[in-house]
């Protein structure tokens, strides 16, 4: 009767371990990203850089003594499946906290599952204002939205001397909102916008889009999309023979892999970006860029993924600290934490601030901005 006893209690424990997430061995934290479709690039530099900053929270001894276990699901680029992808990581796989999901549509579609279950998410990519202003209290956002973007370039376009814009956008809530943002800025400088096109994420041929603004007057186009996609813009507008100043926003360019895709193409293009990998020195955390560039090349992948994979690392780092503040890895402790953190980002302070509707407020952390260019296949720094 003794022995059946014991076995039975060391059966409850089991059953207990598995389904308390507070007597689990490690802590989980959701990672929502593309890792197929149109920004599965982007999506796979994400994950990298998280896995990295996973592996040395671990080494260090982990969160609350335990290891922190990185739960990773492909939204496949499509908002629907970054929806049920969150579902799955609150529901089946019990995650208090998530990181997602690179594309503003597919953190928007993300975030009514967020309120449904109350369970806080990181933001590592997404620019759109909507994010922060719609009244969601479970968003903290570490990159910037087109708004800081445009705000930060206001600074060099009298030194640029733009007269007149146009834009070609990817079409969606990121592409939409970069040039809404955008034009306004444009506007309260006096600087005309012209055009506005939009393409679909998984065009192959802007070759319309781009005729269309070679006739114009403009001299500067301003572009938002993913990295592939780009580099198929330089290359068709420099078969078009277009002469026009390119500048790139939302940070998500790839700057190394445009230079070895596009080639000559990409000479003169700016872009602005939230990393400086080609400049550690001249970042705000320079010991922490050495680092992170060093495993990154450690691990054999290329050097172009780093001004994507370090929002990965800084946003897994974000979670934990947040787990750790709060002494538990419970979503409404790890939600109330997030406001207390600090943590050193390799692209600045992260520290949230409130956005949004009084009693709704998201977090929004103020990253820096920086403006690059692409000459002889090599990167410069402009100031802003």
């Amino acid at each position: 009767m003794i022995r059946t006893m014991k076995y039975v209690s060391a059966a409850a424990l089991a059953v207990a371990l598995l389904s308390d997430p507070a007597g689990a061995q490690t802590i989980k934290i959701g990672v929502n990203e593309p890792l197929t479709g149109a920004f599965a690039a982007s999506g796979t530099y994400v994950v990298n850089g998280a896995k990295i900053a996973a592996d040395e929270i671990n080494a260090k001894g982990g969160v609350l003594g335990k290891k922190i276990e990185l739960v990773i699901e492909d939204n496949k680029s499509n908002p629907t499946e970054a929806a049920a992808v969150a579902e799955k990581l609150i529901n089946s796989d019990k995650t208090p906290v998530m990181m997602g999901a690179w594309g503003s549509s597919l953190t928007l579609a993300v975030m009514p599952k967020l309120m449904e279950y109350e369970t806080p998410m990181v933001v590592e990519t997404s620019s759109s204002g909507k994010i922060t202003t719609s009244g969601n209290p479970y968003i903290f956002r570490i990159s910037p939205p087109s708004a800081v973007e445009a705000v930060a370039f206001k600074n060099i376009v009298d030194k640029l001397e733009l007269k007149k814009v146009d834009f070609l956008v990817i079409n969606n809530d990121w592409g939409r909102g970069t040039a809404e943002d955008f034009g306004k800025m444009f506007k309260e400088k006096g600087i005309t916008v012209g055009l506005v096109e939009t393409m679909d994420q998984g065009a192959q041929d802007m070759s319309a889009q781009l005729a269309k603004i070679k006739g114009t007057d403009a001299e500067t186009i301003i572009v938002t999309t993913a990295v592939d996609q780009l580099t198929l813009i330089f290359k068709q507008a420099a078969a078009l023979g277009m002469k026009k100043r390119i500048i790139t926003t939302g940070g998500s360019q790839n700057p190394d892999q445009i230079i070895a895709q596009a080639g000559a193409a990409a000479n003169g293009t700016m872009h602005l970006t939230t990393f400086l990998p080609w400049f550690p020195e001249k970042t705000p955390n320079p010991e922490a860029t050495n680092y992170f560039i060093s495993e990154w090349k450690k691990r054999g992948f290329d050097f172009a993924g780093c001004t994507e994979s370090f929002r990965g690392y800084d946003g897994i780092r974000t979670a934990a600290a947040a787990i750790e503040k709060a002494g538990k890895a419970e979503p409404a402790a790890i939600k109330a934490a997030m406001w207390d953190i600090k943590v050193k980002g390799l692209n600045g302070d992260i520290v949230f601030r409130k956005s949004g509707p009084e009693g709704k407020e998201s977090g929004q952390s103020q990253p820096n901005v920086y403006l690059i260019e692409i000459n002889d296949g090599k990167i410069g720094m402009k100031s802003l």
